[in-house]
C-alpha cells in the first residue's frame, strides 16, 4: 500500500470549534510504503494516533502517523516513541512514530470546554442534578425554560433523568417544587482536555509516562433532551 508523502511548507496551530488543531500546509514530494522491512508485508497504520508534545514536553494534541512522520523528516519534531510497524521509501526505512516532540515552543491560551451534550454529562458525572440518580437514560434540561427566556449556556443547562425532566416540564425549578444538587457553571478544561477528546480508543502504553494521572473519559450512551 502506498500513500503520498509531502513536505511541510508551513506549520501553525489554529482555533477550530473549541479546540486547537495542528494545521500543515503540504506540498507533493515522494511516495512512502508502510511495510515491515523484515517481512516485506504491508501493514498500513498511516492513521494510527500519535501523541504530539510541545518543546517543553507539555501534551499538545494527537495527530496521525502520516503527519507525524512528515514533521520528523522535515526536522520540525523528534520521535520519542514508536509503533512496532515500519515505514519505508525507495531509499530508507524508519519506525512509525507513536510520540513526537516539537523542536520549538508553541504558546497557546488555555482551551475552553465546548458546550455539547456529552460535555454536560461529563461535567455532571452522568448524574441527574435533581434526584441524584446515575444512569444511561439522561436528558438535558434548561433550568430556566427556553420558553421563558432561558438561554443555552453552561449556567442554564443540567443533566436530568427522564422522570425529573418530565416532572419539571416547562416550569421554573421552584414552581415544580424541585431543587438542584449543584448550581451549574462552565467547567474548566483540564490539563489533558485536548488529548482526551481526540482519543477514540485506549491510551497507548508508551504514552503513559508523558501523561501522568490521565484517566480517559468513557462517554456513556445517552438518549433524550429537553
Amino acid at each position: 500500500m502506498c500513500a503520498p508523502l509531502r513536505s511541510v511548507s508551513s506549520l501553525k496551530w489554529s482555533w477550530t470549534g473549541g479546540r486547537f488543531d495542528l494545521r500543515l500546509r503540504l506540498l507533493p514530494r515522494a511516495k512512502v510504503t508502510y511495510d515491515n522491512p523484515e517481512t516485506g508485508k504491508d501493514i498500513g497504520g498511516v492513521n494510527r494516533a500519535v501523541l504530539v508534545l510541545n518543546q517543553n514536553y507539555e501534551p499538545l494534541n494527537v495527530c496521525n502517523v502520516r503527519r507525524a512522520i512528515v514533521l520528523v523528516i522535515e526536522g520540525k519534531a523528534e520521535m520519542l516513541e514508536s509503533h512496532p510497524e515500519w515505514m519505508s521509501s525507495a531509499t530508507r526505512a524508519f519506525p512509525s512514530p507513536s510520540v513526537i516532540r516539537l523542536m520549538y515552543l508553541i504558546r497557546r491560551p488555555r482551551p475552553r470546554v465546548k458546550l455539547t451534550r456529552r460535555e454536560i454529562f461529563v461535567r455532571d458525572s452522568f448524574t441527574c442534578q435533581y434526584c441524584g440518580r446515575q444512569g444511561h437514560e439522561l436528558t438535558i434540561d434548561h433550568v430556566v425554560p427556553r420558553s421563558k427566556g432561558g438561554e443555552h449556556t453552561w449556567d442554564n443547562v443540567v443533566s436530568a433523568c427522564k422522570t425529573c425532566n418530565h416532572r419539571k416540564g416547562g416550569k421554573h425549578v421552584h414552581e415544580a417544587r424541585m431543587a438542584l444538587k449543584i448550581v451549574p457553571a462552565e467547567p474548566r478544561a483540564g490539563l489533558y482536555y485536548t488529548i482526551e477528546r481526540r482519543l477514540d480508543a485506549a491510551i497507548h502504553a508508551d504514552w503513559h509516562k508523558f501523561l501522568p494521572g490521565l484517566e480517559p473519559i468513557m462517554y456513556r450512551s445517552t438518549a433524550g433532551s429537553a
